[in-house]
């Protein structure tokens, strides 16, 4: 009955001792799954700083070609604006020149205060092909080489771009009758639209702005 006595303690010593090294294995391996995922962690956030350091890196690198391109582009425009500037000099030169080399003879005006244009009407009244047709006549006797300028004009009543339109369709249907009823070649024809910008008469006036509405021929040689 001792010896039985004596037995109970020793095994529950065993089994106090067992217990606690379950215990202390379970803690290590509870820390040690721990140090795991906190060294994973670890290797993670490095990784990220790595990739952003590289992004950074990347973007600085786009920035500067973007800013080298933008350079690029502003120096190829202002070349372009230099070459336009270029080409418009020797287009006035030329221009200048060639109004030197022509000579007037004479010029015809056709404006509605002769009966001829209308108010906002660009089509060529029967006044006005009457007038064309004398136009050709004393054309065929001039010099081979006549060249021929035709302006379109209107009076300031409506926008500045309908004006402009509207002078150079009636200076365009000028051109059209000489060269369908007449056979005057169109490379001696040349057409302009002025708009209202070159008055004759005042346009506060109905008078003035029936003369303001007309189509300039004028005979060069």
């Amino acid at each position: 009955m001792k010896k039985f006595a004596f037995a109970i303690p020793v095994l529950a010593l065993a089994l106090g001792s067992s217990t606690a090294c379950a215990t202390k294995k379970f803690v290590r391996g509870q820390v040690t799954e721990v140090d795991q995922k906190v060294e994973g962690l670890s290797r993670s956030v490095e990784e990220n700083q790595e990739r952003t350091r590289a992004n950074e890196g990347k973007i600085v690198e786009v920035d500067a070609k973007a800013q080298a391109a933008g350079q690029r582009a502003d120096a190829a425009g202002q070349r372009a604006d230099e070459a336009r500037a270029a080409a418009a000099a020797v287009n006035t030169r030329a221009d200048a020149i060639e109004t030197a080399s022509k000579r007037l003879v004479y010029e015809v005006v056709l404006s509605e205060d002769k009966g001829n244009f209308k108010f906002g009407r660009a089509i060529v009244p029967d006044e006005a092909k009457g007038e064309l047709d004398q136009l050709v006549t004393t054309l065929k006797a001039e010099p081979k080489g006549a060249y021929i300028e035709i302006e379109g004009h209107t009076d300031s009543a409506g926008a500045k771009e309908t004006n402009y339109r509207l002078g150079l369709e009636r200076a365009e249907n000028v051109k059209r009758y000489l060269y369908e009823q007449h056979q005057v070649p169109l490379h001696k024809i040349s057409v302009i639209s002025y708009g209202e910008e070159k008055p004759v008469a005042p346009n506060k006036t109905r008078d003035g702005r029936a003369q303001n509405r007309r189509v300039v021929i004028k005979i060069l040689a």
